[in-house]
């Protein structure tokens, strides 16, 4: 296929495994993400499909190109695979200014691709440091320096690496909208390393959820957040509340109340995933819940509940919008938006 084609891989280091028979497919102009926590495999995906290691079991296809083939014996290098690369760590060349960095690698130096370096760095707001060495600029102007870099060959795939670690919250957004503008624009397949679910959410047309070197789901971020496909994903996603209990007649009843348990046997033990935003509270002097604490989060705050001791010891936290911050020790109603609660086996 034209794009990025990932097909069974397999990958270990020393007898350990770290990737599983994975498969990825990222279509032309599509922006896919490898999201996990660390050692999950997604960095050692990244460096298979860059030719930064050797493929073990599986290939690697680029615009319908093998440019790896385990049991071919395939294996192009990194600098023939018509890939661009961008690091953690940026490793920019510390020797040459912004323009001679972005013009590194960039093979004919063709009066078009000046042209495009001039209105990238433009683009990018870096026309005031096209003279300047990489010291002098923020995380920020070094990140988009690095992008330009990598874009300028005019990459058929560009891979990142955990491209916005570096940034502080304030100018992790803006970079982030620049960055995706930037590969929009450029229209180049893109496969993005991130262990931050709301970038990947923000940057992502497609989420690959990595855990222990597998896959375990495959979807739009929506899809993703809206439809987990396990507990691990609704996990991973933020804090979940979690309440226990056993199927009985195709349904779970929690002092919440009761939740559909389609295609789980009865018996069987489950949790029931409730995210914070999915409780809604309601100041009642003779509500159920009593309130631990409520602390403003700027558009939001959050308040910690206990059932009462005679449902026994199980203490929820919500997300509740705008400044909803009831005494401690005041009671409370919780109502459970169906939406935000899924059911999942232990």
């Amino acid at each position: 296929m034209s794009g990025l084609l990932i097909e069974g891989v397999s990958h270990a280091f020393d007898d350990v495994a770290v990737v599983r028979d994975v498969s990825v497919m990222a279509a032309p102009g599509e922006v896919v993400c490898l999201l996990g926590p660390s050692g999950c495999g997604k960095t050692t995906l990244l460096r298979v499909a860059a030719g930064l290691e050797r493929l073990q079991h599986g290939r690697v296809c680029i615009d319908d190109t093998v440019v790896a083939d385990a049991a071919g014996g395939i294996h192009l290098p990194p600098e023939r695979r018509g890939i661009g690369l961008m690091f953690q760590d940026y490793a920019l060349f510390p020797h040459l200014t912004v323009r001679d960095n972005i013009r590194f690698g960039i093979g004919a130096d063709t009066p078009e691709r000046r042209t495009w370096i001039d209105q990238a760095i433009r683009g990018m707001d870096l026309d005031g440091h096209a003279d300047s060495f990489p010291h002098t600029l923020s995380g920020g102007q070094q990140q988009r320096v690095a992008l330009l870099r990598a874009l300028a060959p005019n990459p058929k795939v560009l891979l990142l690496d955990e491209p916005f670690s570096g940034l502080d919250v304030s100018r992790r957004a803006q970079v982030r909208q620049q960055t995706l503008d930037t590969l929009k624009q450029a229209g180049v397949t893109a496969l993005m390393v991130t262990h931050d679910p709301e970038e990947a959410m923000f940057m992502a047309d497609r989420i690959l959820v990595m855990n222990q070197g597998r896959v375990v789901q495959d979807g739009t971020p929506v899809e993703t957040y809206f439809q987990p496909a396990n507990a691990f994903v609704a996990g991973f996603f933020g804090p979940v509340n979690r309440l226990p209990g056993r199927v009985a007649n195709g349904h779970v009843t929690t002092p919440l109340g009761r939740f559909a348990a389609a295609g789980l046997a009865d018996g069987a033990g489950v949790s029931v995933l409730v995210r914070p935003e999915g409780l809604h509270l309601i100041v009642n002097a003779d509500g159920n819940f009593t309130v631990l604490s409520a602390r403003p989060l700027g558009g939001t705050s959050m308040v910690a509940v206990e059932i009462p001791d005679g449902v026994g010891k199980l203490t929820l936290e919500a997300r509740v919008p705008g400044i909803f911050l009831p005494a401690t020790g005041s009671r409370v109603d919780v109502s459970v938006d169906q939406d935000a609660a899924y059911v999942f086996e232990n």
